[in-house]
C-alpha cells in the first residue's frame, strides 16, 4: 500500500505523519491495502479553482475526490487523489468545536469512501449508507487510538 502526500500553499506545513497513518489504517480497514492513494493538501487559493473546474462551484470546499478510471492492466491498484483544504478544514473545525486533525481526517475518510464509489449526492438513502459508514471508521480509528473523540 502506497499513500502519498503532497502539500501545496496554506497546507504546506501541516504535519502528515498522523494522517499517513491514518490512511494506511483505513485502507485496510475498506480491504484496499494494495491501492495507491494520494493525498493533496491544500489552501483555498488552491481549491477554489478545483472546485470551480470540476463541480462548476465558484468557491472553495472543503474536499474534493478524483478517481482513477483508467486502471493498469496489472499491478497496484489506483485508488485516485483526495484533495483537502486544510484552511477550509481549520474553519470547519472551529465552527464545531472539533480539532483539526478530527476534521481533517472526517475530511479524508469522506474523500476515500468517494474514490470507493459512494455518493451522498445521488439520494437520501445513499447519503444514509455513507454517512454511516463514515462513522463506522471514525469509531474504528478512535478505537484503534488514533483519534479522540
Amino acid at each position: 500500500m502506497a499513500v502519498e502526500i503532497t502539500r501545496l500553499g496554506a497546507g504546506s506545513k501541516y504535519p502528515t505523519a498522523a494522517l499517513r497513518k491514518i490512511a494506511e489504517t483505513l485502507l485496510r480497514a475498506l480491504r484496499q491495502s494494495r491501492a495507491e492513494l494520494s493525498i493533496a493538501l491544500v489552501g483555498d487559493r488552491e481549491m477554489r479553482p478545483l472546485n470551480s473546474k470540476y463541480r462548476k462551484k465558484r468557491k472553495t470546499t472543503d474536499v474534493l475526490s478524483f478517481f482513477v478510471k483508467d486502471q493498469p492492466i496489472s499491478g497496484t491498484k489506483i485508488l485516485g487523489d483526495v484533495v483537502i483544504s486544510v484552511e477550509q478544514a481549520r474553519r470547519q473545525a472551529k465552527e464545531r468545536g472539533k480539532t483539526l486533525k478530527s476534521e481533517m481526517t472526517t475530511l479524508l475518510i469522506h474523500g476515500i469512501l468517494h474514490l470507493l464509489g459512494y455518493d451522498h449526492e445521488k439520494s437520501p438513502r445513499q447519503a444514509k449508507i455513507m454517512f454511516a459508514y463514515e462513522r463506522k471508521l471514525y469509531a474504528l480509528l478512535c478505537d484503534r487510538g488514533l483519534l479522540k473523540v
